[in-house]
């Protein structure tokens, strides 16, 4: 059988780390940031970890696993 593809989309949004957590940036920061208060900005504007139920879905779609 033929190997796996990586899925190109997902590769260019997440980032595998060294101990296999998967980081990605969070959403809703594209625009009408004038509504949204300064706490919820900068939360924004840290990357965040995947939860595990979905880690395991990511990870062979990006054929890690």
């Amino acid at each position: 059988m033929s190997k796996m593809k990586t899925h190109k989309g997902m590769r260019k949004r997440v980032k595998v780390t060294a101990s296999g957590k998967v980081k990605y940036r969070k959403s809703f920061k594209g625009h009408l940031m004038s509504a949204k208060s300064g706490d919820r900005r900068r939360r924004l504007n840290k990357p965040a970890i995947m939860s595990n139920t979905i880690t395991r879905r990511v990870l062979r779609a990006l054929g890690e696993e």
